[in-house]
């Protein structure tokens, strides 16, 4: 089997009460290509509304498929973007995090956000990155089309 240079992604997001749960779980699966049943989590808001954590946990060939339809759905803006501000979307392990706008992924647009977002950790193989992630990051997103 092939390792591919993304380890893993976990994808995850808060669904409010007043959110339609079924349709943001099935545009997520959907839009990502997830094959897999996501954790489940109910919780409590400040008022007492009803609150369900989603997140999934791909690996392997699911991981790099869901990554690159990630990357081709932001586009060539949105990978300029991350580019121009990638210190911004890292962590100190080269893992990078994105945020995406749930109402507009939901009609199968990706674009970044920062309110009640969909939030993508993108864990890379740490000994495949040679080199600063800057140079990881190029190199893997300028061969997915978009």
């Amino acid at each position: 089997m092939v390792q591919r240079e993304i380890q893993a992604v976990e994808i995850s997001c808060f669904i409010q009460a007043t959110e339609d749960e079924e349709k943001v779980r099935e545009a997520i699966a959907r839009t990502l290509a997830i094959q897999q049943t996501p954790e489940e989590e109910d919780l409590e808001g400040h008022f007492g509304n009803s609150i369900v954590h989603l997140k999934w946990h791909l690996t392997g060939e699911q991981a790099w498929t869901s990554f690159q339809i990630l990357i081709s759905l932001l586009g060539k803006d949105g990978r300029k973007e991350i580019m121009r501000e990638l210190h911004a979307y890292l962590d100190d392990h080269g893992a990078l995090y994105i945020r995406l706008n749930k109402q507009t992924l939901v009609s199968g647009i990706a674009s970044f956000s920062s309110s009640d977002p969909i939030r993508v950790r993108v864990k890379p193989r740490s000994f495949m990155m040679k080199g600063p992630p800057h140079q990881f990051y190029e190199r893997i997103m300028e061969g997915v089309p978009g």
